[in-house]
């Protein structure tokens, strides 16, 4: 950074090491770097909680984007915009010269813009002899395309976050709906059982919970939950159990007991041994295989079949972490910090990803619900290594979803097509 190019406030404000900080980084922007202020705005406002801003800041910020002539900010000098006062409270539907000049002091401690100052105090711009703007002073946008990459970050992590929190609340209205059901039926068929006290203990568990509860709450409730829907179910069984062995035992006059009735021929186990191997490289590292999917009927209490499951979820345990980024190297880029460690890292990676292939966030969530979140990242992350050759990265991924659906997807095949299509990888795709 040249130190000619640090500016102070006006008058009576302070200089602090914030301000010099915000323009060290504003300093060191890419000199092609570029981006849309209007996608970049929208990444701010999700990432509000983390850059500790509020909506009426953000109102501000966004009529500050409005006088900036051009869609895509650039470096440069023209990132300086010099509006008045006046004109601040008629973009932001009329709010009050205090209460603006409040939000706009929190945007700069944010580290969003700064304060570029003239002599005076003023805001205004000089214009060379062909008309163009040579010198500007008034508020500089040049930290929010510095910290883009940042925010983006910080944005796909409120997404994430926000994402797991809606799905464990509704595993916990499942939960809930499941339980309060079967210790109904468990009053019903069997009165004599302990299906009060199992009631009260739910209700305590679940009247514990916040109006608004945290993931943590919601994990621990579930723990809760998930133990005491173990123990109903227990006794419903047993209670089968039982009818079963009085209805044998009533009609055959003896009960005969065989913990194998079905020995499985050897063929059956030889394809259960290799299906349950799997796929291992040379290096010994395991790559996912499509299993054939189970089928298992469930017997309600009214003498009729559970339908089966429709919606198949791949796990994402059959592959390590380290093969995905082998096959999709270029996804690594936008991890947080610019590398992937963990699972989580690459399925905040995939937002990024998502919005910067403009998938919706529908078919990304519709993704995530058949696919599972992990998998759906792995997804992305090869959608992206081939995103030359894809037209629509959208469609790609809601036929996907589709086609797994109707069990003819598996994301395996996928990463050792990519992984073979590397020169250091031949050996490891084999």
């Amino acid at each position: 950074m040249e130190r000619g190019n640090v500016t102070t406030p006006f008058g009576r404000r302070a200089m602090t090491l914030g301000m010099f900080t915000s323009q060290v980084v504003a300093s060191e922007i890419d000199s092609h770097q570029s981006i849309d202020k209007w996608k970049l705005f929208r990444t701010v406002c999700e990432a509000k909680a983390i850059v500790g801003v509020s909506d009426r800041a953000l109102a501000v910020l966004n009529a500050l984007l409005s006088f900036y002539p051009k869609v895509e900010l650039t470096c440069g000098k023209g990132l300086v915009v010099f509006p008045s006062n006046n004109q601040l409270a008629l973009r932001t539907h009329g709010m009050a010269g205090t209460t603006l000049r409040r939000h706009l002091a929190a945007l700069v401690d944010a580290g969003l813009i700064l304060r570029k100052d003239s002599p005076n105090g003023k805001r205004y711009a000089r214009r060379d002899t062909k008309g163009s703007i040579g010198d500007a002073f008034g508020f500089d946008l040049s930290p929010l395309l510095a910290r883009a990459r940042e925010l983006q970050t910080a944005a796909a992590e409120v997404a994430l976050a926000r994402q797991e929190t809606q799905l464990a609340r509704e595993r916990l209205s499942l939960c809930r709906r499941d339980l309060s059901k079967l210790i109904e039926v468990l009053r019903e068929t069997d009165p004599a059982s302990d299906w009060n006290g199992l009631q009260q203990r739910y209700l305590l568990a679940v009247d514990n919970l916040s109006r608004k509860p945290a993931l943590a709450e919601i994990e621990h409730t579930l723990g809760q939950l998930g133990i005491l829907r173990a123990e109903v179910l227990n006794q419903l069984e047993q209670l089968i159990n039982l009818r079963k062995l009085a209805t044998n035992g009533s009609q055959n006059g003896c009960h005969i007991q065989s913990s194998q009735p079905d020995s499985s021929t050897e063929s059956e186990q030889g394809l259960g041994n290799e299906t349950q191997a799997g796929l291992r490289s040379n290096s010994g590292a395991s790559v996912l295989v499509e299993e054939p999917p189970v089928e298992t009927v469930t017997t309600n209490f009214a003498g009729r079949p559970d339908p089966l499951p429709t919606e198949p979820r791949q796990s994402t345990q059959a592959f390590p972490l380290s093969t995905v980024l082998k096959a999709c190297p270029d996804i690594i880029d936008y991890g947080p910090g610019g590398e992937i460690r963990s699972w989580r890292d690459l399925m905040t990676a995939a937002v990024v990803v998502r919005s910067m292939l403009n998938v919706s966030q529908g078919a990304h969530d519709e993704a995530c619900r058949v696919l599972g979140p992990e998998t759906a990242a792995a997804v992305l992350a090869c959608i992206l290594q081939r995103s030359a050759h894809i037209t629509s990265a959208g469609g790609y991924l809601r036929d996907l979803t589709r086609r797994s659906l109707r069990k003819e997807f598996a994301v395996g095949p996928m990463i050792m097509a990519l992984l073979r299509s590397h020169p250091g990888n031949v050996s490891l795709a084999n």
